[in-house]
């Protein structure tokens, strides 16, 4: 089996993790303080302070540093739970005329300057 993750940065990992537990519906799988493990419906991803390990936050670095990609049943549902928690909702969910046919998806920004697109599952077959 070969799995592919993200580690994004953030400042405080524990108040990270309680964001994106309220917001995105996260379920915090370990916690080591600084790092901590996290899934959404079941795809995990991981938060850290990076803090003397050479990358930074988008605060520290003044523009995002990661695009987060999501692929969902319900795409709606994830941006407006994520922006009545706080989220800058920066695009709402709506149809893009892709090749392979419609593809809903939309997108915002979390309180630590990640980008988040947040789409159907359409993209994830050969087309």
């Amino acid at each position: 089996m070969t799995a592919i993750s993200l580690m994004v940065a953030v400042p405080d990992a524990a108040e990270a993790s309680g964001w994106y537990q309220r917001a995105l519906g996260a379920v915090e799988l370990w916690n080591l303080g600084s790092v901590v493990g996290l899934e959404i419906e079941g795809a995990p991803f991981f938060l850290a302070e990076p803090a003397g390990n050479g990358w930074d936050t988008p605060q520290g670095v003044g523009t995002t540093t990661v695009r987060v990609e999501v692929f969902t049943e319900d795409p709606d549902a994830f941006v407006a739970r994520a922006a009545a928690a706080g989220a800058d909702n920066h695009d709402p969910v709506r149809v893009h005329d892709m090749p392979w046919g419609p593809h809903r998806q939309g997108g915002f920004f979390d309180p630590y300057g990640h980008l988040w697109l947040v789409g159907d599952s359409s993209p994830l077959s050969a087309h």
